[in-house]
């Protein structure tokens, strides 16, 4: 079982849109896939059609729900821990523990360890949720908006891992980056594109997002693009991206 971390502070960049979508299609290819909603807007919650429960991630974690209890089967190979707003009283309350920085970490300790990924979607910022995140992940995805202030804050970001590596989590790593809502008749969109090779050389996942109605609306209706609409081209970049994950990260783990 990997854990696998979506993150990036800045918002309005497709992190839960990736998370959702490459979730889906990894379980359409066989994959037994948990998502863990860690972000207290719930919308990877919302866009897979459950609804925000009271026994989500917030009570597992305040021991208000049993593990077992929270996890909901969302279609074959595909399963949800949601989340609620309460959550947002998790990074108040766990101020003042110690090792807060290792809570997820130790209170999902006992998964079940037949998923073969498991993916967390982060809160767009660098506080305690995500630092939480990235202790128990076993690697990092970043998606990165193909636009001109894409590349700001990626330094924080990278700032925070190492801290992490060297204080909390030597362990964690870095898969890649995923370019995002990329528009090819943009020239900033290529700039981006080469930018980004500057700052992750190695790092980059090959398959590129395109910006897409399609995408923009599934979760509008509570579904993946995979179950929205399959045929169009955000759905065709995700079935993409999904097999490429599959190759790089077994390349990686031998």
């Amino acid at each position: 079982m990997k854990v696998i971390s979506v993150v990036n502070q800045k918002g309005g960049v497709g992190k839960t849109n990736l998370t959702t979508n490459l979730a889906a299609y990894l379980s359409s290819l066989g994959k037994k896939i948990l998502l863990i909603d860690f972000d207290p807007q719930a919308n990877a919650t919302s866009g897979l059609g459950v609804e925000k429960s009271k026994k989500g991630i917030y009570e597992i974690l305040n021991k208000e729900t049993l593990l077992d209890e929270g996890i909901i089967e969302v279609k074959k190979n595909l399963f949800l821990i949601p989340a609620n707003q309460d959550l947002v009283g998790a990074t108040v309350e766990w101020v003042a523990l110690a090792e807060r920085e290792t809570i997820l970490k130790k209170t999902l300790s006992s998964l079940p360890p037949n998923f073969d990924f498991v993916f967390i979607d982060t809160p767009p910022s660098l506080g305690l949720l995500t630092v939480n995140s990235l202790t128990m992940a076993d690697y990092l995805v970043i998606p990165v908006q193909a636009e001109y202030y894409a590349l700001e804050g990626l330094s924080s970001l990278l700032n925070t891992v190492s801290l992490i590596k060297e204080n909390l989590h030597p362990g964690l790593d870095i898969l890649g980056a995923v370019i995002t809502m990329y528009d090819k008749r943009s020239r900033l969109s290529e700039e981006v594109w080469e930018e980004l090779y500057r700052h992750f050389p190695g790092k980059i996942f090959r398959t590129i997002i395109p910006r897409n109605v399609k995408l923009a609306e599934a979760p509008s209706f509570g579904k993946s693009v995979l179950d929205y609409a399959p045929f169009s081209p955000g759905a065709r970049a995700y079935k993409r991206l999904a097999k490429e994950f599959i190759t790089e990260i077994s390349r990686i783990s031998h």
